[in-house]
């Protein structure tokens, strides 16, 4: 007897392995999976503008990457006692214009050139409403808790969705032609909408992502974590307090659902790899003056050595480091 309605997860093909270069885009799920990422060592740049949840605004980021610019200071704003952009997220915002240009500047510096060298992009929708800046149309990134009254607010439609990403992979693709794109759907509800008004949403942003998969069925990919939540771990137990976000047993799941459907068996067995390490990192020993705490200790070097080995690009330097100096003063 099934308890539970199973979502199909088929795996992508070809699959990633620790070869690739991941750039993740989107809302805040998307930042759960990259940080996931970052933590087995895949090579992977997580939201250059902070967490964006509409299309246009994931959009815009992208064609800033894409042509290697900086946002103008008419983006810039001041209000309770912080500057801050309509093109990112709060994270970015300062007391002091200058504090705001060096937080912008050091992101988007230090991923220039990552549409180039990015193999699979990762995009994540979270909602398809928009705040359109009144006294120019735009769409912002994050209105930054300034008055609604100096917003628009509407839901985009399918076509303005596909029409724009259409032209925009497009031209990264003339730049980057081997570049996958893979888009989930944020299984976040954004209740303050409304659940009905959620509901639209999140289906106008399924519907679009559909769209342009039956456009560049090469080149773009999905993966159902809005299903997931939705239909096979439909249950309040998985979400956290705020019955909102998904629980950390939620996240979780998905994560290793995903990580079957988009990893090769070898990543995989890399990561449970990079995983124990990091498990090792955090023992606590009865008795760290023993001899047996040092053999330890020479485990984790070996097993570090022996990844790095294999993947140079490895940065297991303050673990490394820090076993060697515990070994030291063993000695």
């Amino acid at each position: 007897m099934n308890l539970f309605t199973s979502v199909e997860t088929s795996k992508i093909s070809p699959q990633l392995d620790y070869h690739d270069v991941l750039l993740l885009m989107g809302s805040c799920f998307a930042t759960e999976i990259g940080e996931r990422l970052q933590e087995t060592k895949l090579r992977c740049q997580i939201n250059p503008f902070g967490v964006l949840y509409n299309p246009m605004s994931i959009a815009s980021s992208l064609r800033l990457l894409l042509e290697n610019k900086f946002p103008t200071e008419d983006d810039f704003i001041f209000h309770e006692g912080c500057w801050h952009s309509l093109s990112f997220h709060g994270d970015f915002s300062a007391p002091t214009k200058e504090g705001l240009w060096d937080n912008i500047r050091h992101s988007l510096v230090a991923c220039r050139d990552s549409l180039k060298q990015t193999t699979c992009l990762f995009i994540t929708f979270g909602s398809a409403y928009v705040y359109e800046w009144r006294e120019t149309g735009k769409v912002v990134a994050n209105c930054h808790k300034l008055p609604e009254k100096l917003f628009n607010r509407r839901r985009l439609p399918i076509g303005e969705i596909v029409d724009t990403y259409k032209s925009l992979l497009q031209a990264i693709w003339q730049v980057n032609p081997a570049m996958r794109v893979l888009f989930t759907v944020s299984p976040i509800r954004h209740i303050r909408d409304g659940l009905h008004e959620n509901q639209l949403s999140k289906a106008t942003l399924l519907l679009s992502s559909d769209q342009l998969k039956q456009l560049f069925p090469d080149k773009i990919l999905y993966y159902p974590a809005y299903e997931l939540l939705m239909d096979e771990l439909r249950d309040y137990r998985f979400y956290a307090d705020d019955l909102v976000h998904p629980s950390r047993m939620a996240v979780e799941f998905i994560w290793q659902r995903f990580s079957e459907a988009c990893f090769t068996p070898d990543t995989l067995m890399t990561m449970k790899s990079v995983k124990e390490i990091k498990n090792m990192m955090e023992h606590r020993p009865l008795h760290p003056e023993s001899e047996d705490y040092a053999r330890f200790l020479q485990q984790i070097v070996l097993k570090i050595e022996a990844l790095s080995e294999k993947y140079p690009y490895f940065d297991f330097d303050k673990e490394k480091e820090s076993c060697l100096t515990k070994l030291n003063r063993l000695r």
